[in-house]
This record gives structure tokens, C-alpha cells and sequence, in this order.
């Protein structure tokens, strides 16, 4: 492993984890596609098992034999190393977890290539907050949903906190990004989907009602943390489900409605 003391600033490498935000690190134009930030032994390593190149790491020493192993395969990543104080004036956090790594980013899949074999897949509509993101794909992953797909203005997977607050799997669910809905809709029908907007509405049937009596393949839609879904979206579904509440509460945040709307579809339910 080519472990690279922390003397100064001035290597380009370093410039990954001290200057570019997670915005500047995905719009990089080289290296192509840009960069994404996997923080911590666990997370680093379910990106290399996912095919996922890193290009340098930043660790503290004690943590150097886990890296090791897991980057045995690129002989020729720098590892930055450093003792805590050095650290966290580098990244400006504490790396309470020991090692960050940058990683390149994988080109996304077509959506068709995504929907194919999927039968219960989630799709989340312009949700913002990258800590939702995060638990959303967590619960995906966890209770057994086949893929994620986001809409063009929905928060990116793969920045920083939504990577760490879903525990790696965002590199591990399927996921890509959708087009908007006058394309999405017709291209989750055309792969037998039946699209389930999770709303409030007049005419909603309940989701125990829903998951009873479910269609074989399930896009599950989840709307912003503010204002739901949109209007385009609620045109495009085929049913509106909602949970039902109690005590005067309407709703549940979106990455709670998620595990719940998720384990009352689980593929090995019981019909």
C-alpha cells in the first residue's frame, strides 16, 4: 500500500478532501463523472465490493491494516496518513470512523436496464435532505426493495452525508436517476409496474388495503419533505396509498413512511 505521510498542502490529491464541496467533487470534469466521498472502513469497502475505484484515502494510522486489505486491489492509491489534529484541520470534521476515501464515480444504468428483473422499487420525488436520502436507501436496502430511482431534481445519492447515514448500502441498492414524469410514467408502465403514490387524498385506499391485494411490480412514490408530491406525479399514479394516522398526526417524515410503506410490500410477505 503506498502510505504517503501529510507534510503539506500542495499535493492535487489532497485538494479532494481539504477544497472542492460534494457539489465541486461531482462536476469535476477530470476525472470523468468526478468524485464522491466514502467515509469510513465500512462504507469504503462496500464501494470497492460494488466495483467502485477509489483514487486516494485519507486515514489515521491505527487504521492503516483495515485499508490495507480492503485496497489490496490498488497498489497504487496514496493513503494520506495523520494523527487526528492534522486531520480535522484537512476535512474540518472529526474522522471519528478513521478513514475517508475518494472514490470514482460509476456511470449510472439506463432506468430500463434498473426496472427489468426489479418487482418492488422506490422512487423519490425531488426529496431534498440528504439525511432522508440516506434512510430511505438504509430501509431499501434493509427490508428488501430492488432499487432506488430519483428524480432529476431529487438530492444525490452519493454525497457525503446521505453515503454515511445509509450505513454504505446507497452503494449497494441499484439505483439511477429517472427522467421527468411525462417520460417516467410511461416507462415504469411499459415494465408492468403499478405506480403507488404514498399521499394523502380524498380517494386514497389505505396500505394494508394496498399491500393485500398488491400487483406483482410496485414503484413506490415519495414526495418531498415540504410538499409531497407534486401534481404531475399524483397524475401518474395508478393508486394513491396512504398510511392511516392517529392523534390529529397526518403524515410521517418521508424516510420513516419509507420502511413502513416498504415492510407492509416486503417480497416474502405473506398474501
Amino acid at each position: 500500500m503506498r502510505v504517503v505521510p501529510i507534510e503539506g498542502l500542495d499535493r492535487p490529491e489532497l485538494q479532494d478532501f481539504t477544497r472542492l464541496t460534494d457539489v465541486n467533487l461531482r462536476r469535476l470534469q477530470e476525472p470523468a463523472g468526478g468524485l464522491y466521498l466514502a467515509e469510513s472502513t465500512k462504507v469504503i469497502e462496500r464501494a470497492v465490493a460494488a466495483g467502485h475505484r477509489p483514487r486516494a484515502a485519507l486515514s489515521k494510522e491505527s487504521w492503516l491494516p483495515d485499508l490495507e486489505r480492503i485496497l489490496e486491489p490498488f497498489p497504487d492509491v496514496p493513503v494520506f496518513v495523520g494523527e487526528d489534529p492534522v486531520l480535522e484541520g484537512l476535512t474540518g470534521f472529526h474522522l471519528h470512523r478513521g478513514a475517508i476515501a475518494s472514490m470514482h464515480r460509476p456511470e449510472l444504468p439506463p432506468p430500463g436496464d434498473v426496472l427489468r428483473d426489479a418487482r418492488l422499487v422506490v422512487v423519490l420525488e425531488d426529496v431534498v435532505d440528504h439525511t432522508n436520502v440516506g434512510a430511505i436507501f438504509r430501509a431499501a436496502a434493509g427490508i428488501g426493495a430492488d432499487a432506488v430511482l430519483v428524480t432529476p431534481r431529487c438530492a444525490d445519492p452519493l454525497y457525503r452525508r446521505s453515503v454515511r447515514v445509509s450505513m454504505g448500502t446507497v452503494l449497494q441498492v441499484p439505483w439511477t436517476r429517472l427522467p421527468e414524469w411525462r417520460e417516467a410514467a410511461p416507462l415504469l408502465h411499459e415494465h408492468g409496474f403499478d405506480i403507488a403514490a404514498l399521499a394523502l387524498a380524498d380517494d386514497a385506499v389505505t396500505l394494508d388495503r394496498y399491500a393485500a391485494e398488491a400487483p406483482q411490480r410496485v414503484a413506490l412514490v415519495l414526495g418531498s419533505e415540504g410538499d409531497g408530491l407534486s401534481r404531475a406525479a399524483l397524475r401518474a399514479a395508478d393508486t394513491v396509498v396512504t398510511i392511516p394516522m392517529h392523534h390529529g398526526v397526518d403524515s410521517l417524515n418521508v424516510a420513516a413512511a419509507s420502511a413502513v410503506a416498504l415492510w407492509a410490500l416486503r417480497p416474502d410477505r405473506e398474501r
